[in-house]
């Protein structure tokens, strides 16, 4: 015998804003971890800090990968205390989860490699075409996550307005 779950909307509802800022956190960290793995230590593009000698590179690196964990790990604890209540709502985590790493890919291309211009995506090289694909992916999150906020909140307002059958 099969064992059907059944959406605990209120428990959702109460904890929608909780659910959103999990997702948040854990898509900020999550693409601040990406971005520092792949572009700092493999392919040796940038440091976070690229005004300086290499030694202030590595520490300025090592600050930005503690930051990016404690994200990731403080949005997964909010997560599993969400599991915990009944109240992990999958499509509003994700729609935080894209908004977080979009808006800090966003804040990345934006505040720190043009406004403060504390490192580029790359050097010697036509830099256009890496802002364009690191900018508009950026943009491309933030409005996929939108999308699914907004779609879970619909979801929720049927959910209030169908009222369960009784046979």
């Amino acid at each position: 015998m099969q064992v059907k779950h059944v959406t605990n909307w209120e428990n959702r509802k109460e904890f929608r804003t909780r659910n959103l800022w999990a997702g948040i956190l854990f898509g900020l960290g999550f693409v601040a971890f990406m971005d520092e793995t792949v572009f700092h230590q493999l392919l040796h593009w940038h440091k976070f800090y690229d005004k300086s000698t290499v030694a202030v590179g590595l520490v300025s690196d090592g600050l930005f990968h503690a930051f990016s964990w404690f994200a990731t790990v403080g949005g997964l604890y909010l997560a599993a205390d969400l599991n915990r209540r009944d109240a992990l709502w999958h499509k509003m985590f994700w729609g935080g989860k894209l908004i977080g790493g979009g808006a800090f890919q966003l804040y990345d291309g934006t505040i720190q490699h043009k406004v403060l211009q504390i490192h580029q995506i790359r050097y010697d090289v036509d830099i256009i075409p890496y802002d364009l694909v690191w900018n508009g992916t950026a943009v491309i999150m933030i409005v996929a996550g939108l999308l699914l906020v907004r779609s879970a909140g619909r979801d929720a307002r049927d959910a209030g307005q169908v009222q369960p059958h009784v046979t």
